[in-house]
């Protein structure tokens, strides 16, 4: 068996503790094992250290690796036989990764956050995540050549942030700036200079374009990158939320619902007879869809709300009032956010407990259109009110093509090109302001609505202009004011 001894001449100049200039390297042999049949093996100051492989190949390659360093004259570890360059590798690794992990890049540290929260969070709030840790990113950009497109930056983050995309590779349009983003994200201390905080608070307030961003755009990324800060504080990463005291920037929302939007009742017989007529001669697109609009302009229901409406929640009577009682909703959100792999995640109501309901009485009207449904349509398998062709959920880009193309059939061409109920959404609010009108007590309009007094006041408050004649009627009787008095002022 031979051996190379490099030990020789170096007693006048000893080693650093824990090293040793003794060093026998002893050529190639085999081993006792199937999958790593080649063994190396080498002795420090009187240890011996050795090494299988799968390969002579490999086996070879290390010991002139360690030969190399014996002939340069290094010192070897002892404990584990690593020449002394590799040892300072290694010790420097080390200390890299304590660095990173006291103050991680901003790309590391939204895999991070993401990871820690996705377990206990909804899938409409993971994407809301996700949204704000790419905005965020588009200020931690640091310096290097080949810059990505901003967009490309985004879609790259939201990509990562995905804990089931940890071990895989990106998609071939997004290696490139995944790589570019992991070698050139800013530290997360770099939040501390004012210049950076700036900037990263401006790109969760405005748009790629250069536009300001919606106000309730800005107000869910500015919440979930203060859950980020929040979570960096507890890790001791940061000391304070480096955006606290910076402010939302003026925007023209201004809160209210434009009542531009809403239907009055006319109109919204008019729409659902339109809604009717559309796709008729293609599976009943629009019939299938005319209870499900009832549900938002009568009761005030979100659309996920009417998509996991079931027929066991639905108390019907032949006449007179009914009630629907709302157990859970069918947010849409891609597959890669929720737990199911579905583009619908399964919730409870909005602002309540998982386990609770809410009941809401509706008219007659919507019973009839109800009980019209459920005898046309019948039910999905799992008892569901509303299904698609197929069977399966009413997806968004269903009911929004539906909704757009009966506009122009149940509105003038004025009104068509205005913004009256431009989309879904506002069917709700046209519900919410009718109660209102009606005298309905705010905390009782809120209870049905599923929402709170306080958003009531701040967005539908506005809505109710148009009673400004019956209120100036009221007014001028509660003056003792006549006709004719009023027609002389």
């Amino acid at each position: 068996m031979t051996s190379n001894n490099q030990g020789a001449g170096r007693d006048n100049c000893p080693a650093p503790e824990g090293l040793s200039f003794d060093v026998r390297l002893w050529n190639v042999t085999k081993a006792q094992s199937k999958t790593r049949p080649h063994q190396l093996r080498w002795k420090v100051g009187g240890k011996v250290s050795s090494a299988t492989f799968a390969t002579s190949a490999l086996a070879q390659s290390r010991r002139s690796e360690l030969w190399q360093a014996m002939r340069r004259g290094e010192a070897f570890r002892i404990m584990d036989g690593l020449p002394e360059s590799e040892v300072r590798q290694e010790e420097a690794a080390a200390t890299a990764k304590v660095a990173s992990q006291l103050d991680p890049t901003w790309w590391e540290f939204s895999r991070e956050f993401m990871k820690r929260r996705w377990r206990t969070a909804a899938a409409k709030t993971r994407e809301g995540f996700a949204d704000s840790l790419a905005s965020a990113a588009l200020g931690m950009m640091g310096e290097g050549p080949d810059t990505p497109e901003l967009p490309a930056v985004r879609r790259a983050v939201r990509w990562a942030v995905v804990p089931a995309h940890e071990n895989e590779e990106p998609p071939p349009d997004l290696a490139k700036v995944c790589t570019w983003l992991a070698e050139n994200s800013l530290a997360l201390s770099a939040l501390s200079e004012s210049v950076v905080a700036e900037d990263v608070h401006y790109r969760l307030a405005y748009r790629l374009d250069g536009k300001l961003a919606a106000k309730d755009t800005y107000k869910r990324r500015r919440r979930g990158f203060n859950s980020a800060m929040a979570y960096a504080i507890q890790k001791g990463y940061l000391d304070e939320n480096p955006v606290a005291g910076l402010a939302r920037p003026a925007t023209a929302a201004s809160g209210p619902i434009d009542p531009r939007v809403l239907m009055n009742a006319t109109q919204g017989r008019e729409f659902l007879t339109a809604v009717s007529y559309v796709g008729s001669v293609h599976r009943n697109r629009g019939r299938r869809l005319v209870a499900f609009f009832g549900c938002i302009l009568y009761a005030a229901m979100r659309p996920a709300e009417v998509v996991a409406l079931r027929l066991t929640d639905c108390h019907l009577p032949e006449t007179g009032w009914g009630v629907l009682t709302l157990r859970e909703t069918r947010p849409v959100s891609g597959k890669k956010w929720t737990d199911s792999g579905e583009r619908h995640d399964t919730r409870g109501l909005k602002m309540r407990d998982p386990e609770a309901d809410r009941p809401v009485p509706i008219p007659p009207v919507l019973v009839a259109m109800l009980r019209a449904h459920v005898k046309e349509f019948g039910t999905a398998a799992d008892g569901r009110l509303f299904q698609n062709e197929r069977g399966g959920l009413v997806g968004t880009s269903s009911y929004w093509r539906v909704w757009q193309e009966a506009r122009p059939l149940a509105f003038p061409p004025h009104k068509f090109e205005s913004p009256l109920a431009s989309k879904p959404y506002e069917g709700r609010a046209t519900c919410i302001t009718d109660w209102l009108r009606s005298g309905l007590p705010v905390a009782e309009v809120a209870r049905r609505a599923g929402t709170s007094p306080e958003v009531i006041d701040r967005h539908y408050a506005g809505c109710i202009d148009n009673s400004q004649e019956e209120d100036n009627r009221k007014i001028e009787k509660a003056m003792g004011w006549g006709e004719e008095d009023s027609s002389a002022v």
